[in-house]
């Protein structure tokens, strides 16, 4: 029998097509629009695609597994709360578009909490019972397994809100409306927003704001940059910081760093080991942090994982 994973990211759509813990066909696509309806069309477009490529017909399919970038109810598949992300998915029935459109059940989790679901059973997380995976993307999410169970809480965000960890109370409003919240100090999303308000960047680099993305600047960094110098080392530090937060709120024993940023992990991991390292509470020995294995297969997996 084989399954299909779903990844529904802020700019990115992906679809595997999975067998046995691993993707055997993947499909992605850019993001069509802020509402749901059209990108579900995309993806029964890429779902369709991935059974015909590979010979799969709809019958053999165990179900389909969906990551979504927002506050899910799993046990009875409801988005619950977005951030300018598909907010028209709250009224969308996925169970039974699931249903119409090939006929097998559906389940739904937080991608974040998704991505940490997939690494534990089948990347870097094996073998631990105590995990927390931060994916550095668009915007900053969190997953989060204790003592061998996924974490939920009474309102199914626990765990999943790590980019809203405040780590500087007098600091950027963010989407979520606190404010100095890891995500609104140091993510993709607000990344022309920092450059902008930055005063220490030279005024080429500030009007160029718009032009940057984390791939380019960790470039420029490793040539020296000092424009680049700063802003990296100034995210990278807002990042260690919600990981010592992390560490002392779930007690891991591994941290798993993912999401696209991860490219430049030779430079990041080292980085955010010694300021951790330096910073968190741990009597008991120092937090491993480990990028991920399994890349963009992350929350599909996980997600797969599901059904």
């Amino acid at each position: 029998m084989y399954n299909i994973g779903i990844d529904m990211g802020g700019t990115v759509v992906k679809a595997g097509l999975t067998q046995d813990g691993k993707v055997i066909g993947f499909k992605s696509f850019e993001v069509a629009s802020k509402s749901i309806a059209p990108n579900l069309l995309l993806i029964e477009h890429a779902v369709d695609g991935l059974l015909l490529e590979n010979g799969v017909a709809a019958s053999q399919l165990s179900g389909i597994g969906l990551a979504f970038p927002g506050i899910v109810n799993p046990l009875n598949n409801a988005i619950l709360s977005t951030l300018g992300k598909y907010d028209d998915a709250r009224e969308t029935d996925f169970t039974a578009w699931a249903k119409r459109r090939w006929n097998i059940p559906l389940r739904m989790d937080n991608d974040a909490r998704a991505a940490v679901l997939g690494e534990w059973k089948y990347g870097a997380g094996r073998g631990y019972d105590n995990v927390v995976m931060m994916t550095l993307g668009t915007g900053i999410g969190t997953g989060v397994v204790i003592d061998g169970r996924p974490l939920y809480g009474k309102h199914f965000q626990a765990g999943s809100l790590g980019g809203h960890f405040v780590v500087d109370y007098r600091g950027r409003k963010c989407s979520c409306g606190n404010e100095g919240c890891v995500e609104a100090l140091s993510s993709s999303a607000f990344l022309p927003q920092i450059i902008r308000e930055d005063d220490r960047l030279s005024e080429a680099c500030r009007r160029q704001a718009e032009s940057y993305d984390f791939n380019r600047l960790f470039t420029l960094r490793r040539s020296g940059d000092a424009d680049a110098v700063a802003i990296c080392n100034r995210c990278m530090d807002i990042w260690a910081a919600g990981i010592v937060s992390y560490i002392h709120a779930y007690d891991p024993e591994i941290v798993i760093l993912g999401g696209g940023v991860m490219r430049s992990g030779d430079v990041i991991l080292p980085y955010l080991q010694q300021r951790v390292d330096s910073r968190a509470w741990c009597p008991s020995g120092k937090v491993r942090l480990t990028a991920s294995e399994l890349g963009g297969n992350a929350a599909i997996l996980g997600a797969m994982s599901l059904i």
